[in-house]
């Protein structure tokens, strides 16, 4: 008994393996959230923020697009009721990525889970999910891999809160920053014909959806009816193949 405690101790023990991978992977992550960050700070600043409002925005509202709809919204001006139901809605993607992760966690405490419930963002749960389906991952790397990303994603809009109070940037160019983002994680997802298709109806029906729809929650349909259509799918082609 007292063996399997002390097993279980070494097991939940961080490695400077550990630290070492996880800091690694987060290096992509990392380049990516540089300029992304900075442009939310940039746009922070212009919507009244000081660079220590921003940072604390930063800490608490991990999401970029829930910080650039934030700031948005500020300098046009809406009520804080609008931004926090907006934000809200456009990050109800985050249940589907908790919910797929939740497999590799089932042995964790409700205190770490709550936790890295709040790292979690779209850059880290792909990073995340293909890592445990390779399977020279866990929960200590995971973790690790969340506080670099957070970390450099809170200096970044720092830096950008600073340096968008002495340059004049284009607004234009800041808001396709995201969307590049988004763009890069997308192609990162593209292993296959299945996910191509899932992609490709996604993208189809997201675009029509907007068209009609005066809220973001065309996002979070064209997502679970683009998901579950190709789960069907790939289950189809499984059976005929007789796998």
């Amino acid at each position: 008994m007292i063996e399997t405690i002390h097993n279980k101790k070494e097991e939940n023990k961080l490695s400077r393996d550990d630290v070492i991978y996880g800091v690694k992977m987060a290096i992509p992550i990392c380049i990516g959230y540089i300029p992304l960050g900075i442009a939310s700070g940039i746009l922070s600043q212009k919507a009244g923020l000081s660079p220590i409002e921003i940072g604390f925005l930063s800490l608490f509202v991990f999401a970029g697009s829930g910080q650039f709809i934030t700031s948005s919204m500020l300098i046009a001006h809406s009520s804080m009721f609008s931004i926090i139901l907006t934000t809200f809605i456009v990050n109800l993607r985050h249940i589907l990525m908790s919910s797929t992760l939740s497999q590799y966690f089932s042995k964790c405490n409700k205190k770490f889970l709550l936790f890295f419930s709040h790292e979690i963002t779209d850059e880290t749960f792909a990073i995340n999910l293909i890592k445990f389906k390779e399977g020279r991952w866990n929960t200590r790397r995971a973790t690790i891999l969340n506080i670099v990303s957070h970390s450099t994603w809170i200096l970044s809009n720092i830096l950008g809160g600073v340096t968008g109070s002495i340059f004049n940037f284009n607004d234009t160019i800041i808001n396709f920053v995201l969307t590049s983002m988004f763009i890069c994680l997308l192609c990162l997802q593209l292993k296959g014909g299945i996910y191509i298709l899932c992609a490709v109806i996604s993208g189809f029906t997201a675009v029509n959806l907007s068209l009609i729809m005066n809220n973001n929650l065309y996002v979070i349909i064209a997502t679970l009816l683009s998901a579950t259509l190709c789960y069907f799918v790939e289950k189809f082609i499984k059976i005929r193949k007789g796998v």
